[in-house]
């Protein structure tokens, strides 16, 4: 997930695939992946309107939207908006979306805020350097990679991300519910940097359709740039491994797009993003 701060212009470009790559033949599995993730925040069963739609009820975009349209006939945009109304919401237009998708969006008032790298690698053997559990960071400051499950520790990491994603408090009780009452949580695994006794930095990862999808990689202010994404990053590829996924992916932000190139990830594929301001 990303915020909107990280919009990257408004191009009419349209998406295009990276064909020949390692990671292409990937590409329905990858966004299988994408989709289960962000369904599992609410899963709003119209199938009348032709499009993969979530809702959350939280009052934040990143958790309600529309992240795939099925039919070639194309969304009824005004009445996903009317299926939305009262949350804020985004869009997402993939490859799995029709080609004339954001067309469509822009001609019913749709803006787009970011073009997005949707990045891949294969999980087979270690990148040299990076994929190894003595990150710098452990080893200059103790930090701790560990895994989140529920009470406290499930509060810490939703304070953490959602602070770093500028989300105010006010949705953090109804985020921490939603994260325990996820319908695939077997297939989830929530990371925590934890640093003498405070989460710092956190990751969430889900492993299903042989990928494993990195979310919410998100490091407290006055941590970042220490090395922290780097060992929460290090620890996803081993679960995601050890999990027996073929692919890691995730959606970069243009300040993380070099952090996972060095771990071996290439742009594949594009996310657009999509609102639409009252």
């Amino acid at each position: 997930m990303v915020d909107s701060t990280s919009a990257a212009g408004t191009s009419h470009d349209p998406v295009r695939i990276q064909e020949g790559g390692a990671a292409s033949p990937a590409m329905g599995a990858v966004f299988a992946n994408f989709r289960q993730y962000l369904m599992g925040w609410g899963v709003s069963d119209h199938p009348g309107l032709g499009v993969d739609l979530f809702r959350s009820g939280l009052a934040a975009p990143q958790f309600n939207g529309v992240v795939r349209v099925r039919s070639a006939a194309g969304p009824d945009v005004a009445a996903v908006r009317r299926e939305l109304a009262g949350v804020p919401w985004w869009w997402w237009v993939g490859p799995d979306s029709p080609e004339e998708t954001a067309d469509a969006l822009r001609h019913h008032g749709g803006r787009q805020l970011t073009v997005m790298p949707v990045m891949v690698r294969p999980l087979g053997d270690p990148v040299a350097g990076h994929d190894r559990p003595d990150d710098d960071a452990r080893t200059r400051f103790g930090l701790r990679v560990e895994p989140v499950r529920e009470g406290g520790r499930l509060r810490d990491l939703v304070r953490t991300y959602r602070t770093s994603m500028g989300i105010g408090p006010g949705p953090e009780a109804g985020m921490v519910r939603a994260e325990s009452q996820r319908g695939d949580n077997g297939d989830i695994v929530r990371l925590a940097a934890v640093l003498d006794g405070r989460v710092v930095g956190t990751t969430v990862l889900i492993t299903a359709h042989s990928v494993a999808g990195i979310f919410l990689v998100h490091v407290a202010a006055e941590m970042r740039r220490q090395g922290v994404a780097t060992a929460l990053t290090s620890a996803a590829l081993r679960v995601g491994r050890e999990r027996g996924m073929h692919f890691a992916a995730l959606v970069a932000s243009p300040a993380g797009e070099p952090l996972y190139g060095r771990f071996g990830f290439t742009a594949a594929y594009k996310y657009r993003l999509f609102d639409f301001p009252d």
